[in-house]
């Protein structure tokens, strides 16, 4: 396949296995935790602030390696983690989950949550806030943080408690972003592992494109796959067929596809261990061949593809990357994706790379070695009949970019 070097062909070929073996190679969990925390304080310390306070499941869960019912604590913010600039971080959980967490090393106590949603508090809001305020401020105090300190996602009612006690609160997302960016080699292990669940969930869906089928058993097939390998959730379901993958961004209906048509996708997903495998392909559903028309769209989509994973280089601002970034034909301009590339983790993150007549709305910063992207393409006229889609992911190395993610292009769509 175009753009495949050695290095991507040793990183994918040598994936290792989800779970624990004796006598084989494992990802080092206890170290990937020690790693991700450091990077945190690091930030911390770097901005001189005494701590944050995290509500951002994804962010306890890099803080901590503690993952409590991720989707439900992200619109129930009861759950939240106190992580000092030195030290060990304070976990207050959910009350009758308590007893998951204590033997983690990156944990030096587990409290009972006090949460102040309406849900449970009602007109008892600002009582609880108060509880909460004096709880959260014992463990900060007992740390010797000061009060500038760092919050990623925090109500009103609570900032303003703090702020009442004195606490000056700063951004807690400029701290976690900026220290998923850089991945350890533990980390692109694991990311490695949720990209073979998500590409063995992509060739499922292959076998079984056909007419007849509906957009939602179609994309049941990705899902089942990655349950069935260990994985976690899909944070969206983008899939689209015919006339539907123009414009982009419509998610999987019942619609039935028939034959002829383009089907197009967006994985999304977080598999084994936590990582995210952020891949699209748009294949055409046979029998028969494709049109001119849409070998032509295709075709866009891959020099897109092609040229921005090999332009990425170590050192190069994001600013830099998106002027030399391909340019997309005006054909396309209206529709064309909202960036070129985004960082990829446990989930999508930090930073954005914009396109070359936008190029000063990219992220600030640098690509670093170690650093994941997800590279994207989206091709659709304002008046056309269909689009297609393709995404890759790549590991940033000391050489330029290394691709992560290995399922083939459509031949008969390139061909």
């Amino acid at each position: 396949m175009p753009g495949r070097s050695p290095e991507s062909i040793r990183l994918a070929r040598n994936t290792p296995g989800a779970a624990q073996h004796d006598a084989e190679p494992q990802i080092d969990i206890a170290r990937m935790r020690a790693y991700r925390l450091g990077r945190l304080q690091e930030q911390l310390r770097r901005l001189d602030l005494g701590g944050v306070i995290l509500y951002d499941p994804l962010n306890i869960r890099y803080a901590t390696g503690s993952s409590n019912m991720q989707v439900w604590f992200t619109h129930n913010p009861i759950r939240y983690c106190w992580v000092p600039a030195e030290g060990t971080p304070v976990l207050f959980d959910y009350a009758k989950s308590m007893h998951l967490y204590g033997h983690l090393e990156t944990i030096r106590e587990v409290r009972p949550a006090i949460g102040y949603i309406y849900m449970t508090a009602s007109e008892r809001l600002e009582q609880r806030v108060q509880l909460w305020a004096s709880d959260i401020d014992e463990a900060m105090r007992s740390d010797g943080a000061g009060k500038r300190i760092a919050a990623d996602r925090l109500d009103f009612e609570g900032a303003n408690a703090l702020q009442a006690m004195g606490y000056e609160l700063h951004s807690g997302t400029r701290v976690t972003e900026l220290a998923r960016s850089v991945k350890s080699a533990d980390e692109i292990a694991a990311m490695c592992v949720a990209i073979s669940a998500c590409e063995a969930g992509m060739a499922r869906m292959y076998r079984e494109l056909r007419p007849g089928l509906t957009e939602i058993e179609l994309w049941s097939h990705l899902h089942r796959v990655n349950i069935e390998l260990g994985g976690e959730w899909i944070e969206t379901r983008l899939l689209a067929s015919g006339g539907r993958t123009n414009p982009w961004f419509r998610e999987a209906s019942s619609r039935v596809i028939r034959a002829g048509e383009l089907v197009a996708f967006d994985t999304d997903l977080v598999g084994p261990l936590g990582y995210c495998a952020d891949i699209s392909r748009t294949w055409f559903c046979g029998p028969g061949r494709p049109s001119d028309e849409q070998k032509r769209l295709y075709a866009y989509a891959f020099e897109q593809i092609e040229h921005n994973v090999a332009m990425l280089r170590p050192g190069m601002t994001f600013v830099e990357a998106a002027r030399k970034s391909w340019r997309v034909p005006n054909e396309f301009h209206a529709r064309r994706y909202g960036i070129a590339a985004h960082g990829v983790g446990l989930v999508d993150e930090y930073p954005s790379i914009a396109f070359t007549d936008n190029a000063e709305m990219s992220s600030t910063g640098s690509l670093e070695a170690g650093m994941t992207l997800c590279v994207e393409s989206y091709i659709g006229a304002e008046d056309g009949a269909e689009g297609v889609k393709l995404e890759e992911q790549v590991l940033i190395t000391e050489t330029g970019a290394a691709r992560l993610s290995t399922f083939p292009y459509e031949d008969a769509l390139l061909n």
